[in-house]
Formats: structure tokens, sequence, C-alpha cells
């Protein structure tokens, strides 16, 4: 079963600036590709991009809402990644901190 994970990443950026760095985060993890977390399929609609992405050969699916002062990451994690939610949820925030709001 399911389960949704949701994470919320403050930050000073500005929306416009905050949906650039995503942008180029989706952009650098399918180049680079390969390693643990592989990011496909990134569609955006409005401020809103829906992604998929693979962890541990698991496929989750998932959406980031970039606000003004936020960012809001939610992702429907499979079985097997939903038992370990709580450390998911840790990635999800360290993985979203550094690809895509903090890189210069």
């Amino acid at each position: 079963m399911a389960e949704k994970v949701t994470v919320s990443i403050p930050h000073k950026l500005g929306k416009e600036e905050a949906a650039r760095r995503i942008k180029k985060g989706f952009a650098s993890a399918r180049e680079k590709g390969g390693g643990m977390m592989n990011f496909a399929n990134e569609t955006w609609t409005g401020d809103q991009v829906a992604f998929d992405i693979s962890v541990l050969k698991q496929n989750a699916a998932g959406t980031i809402d970039v606000r003004e002062s936020e960012v809001v990451i939610d992702v429907a994690l499979p079985w097997l990644l939903a038992k370990m939610a709580e450390q998911a949820k840790v990635l999800i925030e360290k993985q979203g901190k550094y690809l895509l709001l903090e890189k210069k």
C-alpha cells in the first residue's frame, strides 16, 4: 500500500528563482542519472511540477508546489519505501534542499 509523504522546505528565493533552481536540479539529476535516486517525466503546470522517481528500484510519483516562500513536496511511496517512510521523508527534505534550492 502506498503512503503519501509531504515535506515543506522554506526559502527566501521568491517563486521564480525557486522554480528556476528546481528545473535546473531536475536537469542535473537526469544528466547524472544512475545513482540511488533517478527522476523522470517532469511535467510543469503553472507553479507545480509532477514527476516520477525511482529510488532503490522502486517507482514513486510526486509533485512539487512552488510558492513564494516555500516549496511543498508530496510523494506517494510504494509499499517497500513506505515501510521506511520516516527515513524517506528525511532523504526527500535533504535532497530537496540540496538539489533544488541551495545549489547556486
